[in-house]
């Protein structure tokens, strides 16, 4: 049954995404990303086997790698290795002119239906990394692929759930404070970027 707080739950090619980081030796935070993917399921109506989450990711390469993990409706899981992305020192950064809704479910899911983010990285003007995006409030939410972590002063901080985002596996693990950060509020802010896969990457303005 598809999920009330989720039209569209039971499109036949939508899938949940976790991308993982294998080092070589481990996957860094994989109770994590299980879970999120577990939790998402839920919501939706769906099946979830933790068991066969684990065994796709059982056979892997020697180096380092990126990886896909996606799970349909029936908790088919498949894993995808791919090349790690160059390692990142510093990204430069810019406000995507798109506003998300704050009250949007699907903000809070990691899933194939993500064609507004496709959208803003296809059309990024060349030499930026990365794109905010703040709500119909005004408050800072999010990155195309990352979540933002800032400081204005007293220690790092996150955009609360309630602003429009997704639950990133990095923000988690680094369990900083939420506060709300509103647009207009950027110059006056350090601003980081990040994700399970690339880690925190300190940014600049394009």
């Amino acid at each position: 049954m598809e999920s009330a707080l989720y039209p569209g739950a039971d499109d036949p090619d939508l899938k949940l995404i976790e991308t993982l980081l294998w080092d070589g030796a481990r996957f860094p935070r994989l109770p994590l990303h299980a879970g999120r993917m577990a939790q998402s399921a839920e919501a939706l109506g769906w099946a979830f086997d933790l068991a066969a989450f684990r065994a796709a990711l059982a056979t892997r390469p020697d180096a380092p790698a990126r990886v896909r993990v996606t799970a349909n409706r029936a908790g088919e899981v498949v894993a995808a290795f791919h090349p790690l992305p160059p390692r990142a020192l510093g990204w430069r950064i810019a406000v995507c002119p798109v506003r998300l809704r704050s009250d949007d479910p699907w903000l809070g899911l990691k899933t194939t239906r993500r064609a507004v983010y496709d959208r803003a990285r296809a059309t990024m003007p060349i030499g930026i990394d990365e794109l905010l995006f703040a709500n119909e409030k005004g408050e800072v939410c999010e990155g195309t692929i990352t979540n933002i972590f800032f400081d204005r002063g007293k220690g790092l901080r996150t955009p609360p759930r309630t602003s429009g985002l997704l639950p990133g596996v990095l923000r988690e693990a680094m369990a900083c404070p939420e506060e709300v950060l509103l647009f207009g509020d950027l110059p006056m802010v350090k601003i980081w970027v990040g994700n399970a896969l690339r880690g925190l990457i300190p940014t600049v303005w394009a």
